[in-house]
């Protein structure tokens, strides 16, 4: 993990356009470690080249063209009426889907009763109680959104 948040590091620092040191430093377990400073023992100063990193390709003016965005020849193709059959398949598992949130819904909030939950008989401490009803809670939010974003994927299908 370390040396992931090293290498993120290390990008940030070729991302900006001004030039600073960069450091390498090496532990006595031959552990790699980039820095600003070369204070500590087993530091060296990276010989980096002064001008800027250049632009990514999205800053470029220029568009894109046909060739770039097109599939290769021997990209497997499916006919349309294949791919109209598999988003009707799709749309009818995300229907269904759909249904069975509402359901679940339907349910957590008859169970939740506006706030009235009936207390249940292994529920003598007041913390079990609320700590299932703040489950509620969570379950209808989390099912709610979940039912918001299967309406938003039927949506977007053509």
């Amino acid at each position: 993990m370390k040396q992931y948040l090293i290498g993120l590091s290390f990008l940030f620092v070729f991302s900006s356009s001004a030039y600073a040191q960069i450091y390498v430093c090496t532990d006595a377990n031959g552990k790699k470690d980039y820095r600003n400073t070369g204070v500590t023992k087993g530091c060296k100063l990276l010989d980096l080249p002064s001008s800027a990193v250049p632009a990514p390709a999205s800053a470029n003016k220029k568009t894109t063209t046909a060739k770039s965005t097109a599939s290769p020849a021997n990209f497997p193709k499916v006919d349309d009426s294949t791919q109209k059959a598999r988003d009707s398949d799709r749309k009818q598992i995300l229907i269904d889907e759909l249904k069975v949130e509402e359901q679940k819904l339907e349910a957590l909030k008859k169970e939740y009763n506006g706030g009235e939950v009936e207390r249940r008989a292994d529920e003598r401490m007041p913390s079990k109680y609320v700590e299932r009803v703040n489950n509620l809670k969570n379950d209808i939010a989390r099912t709610e959104k979940n039912i918001e974003a299967l309406k938003r994927e039927i949506g977007n299908l053509k």
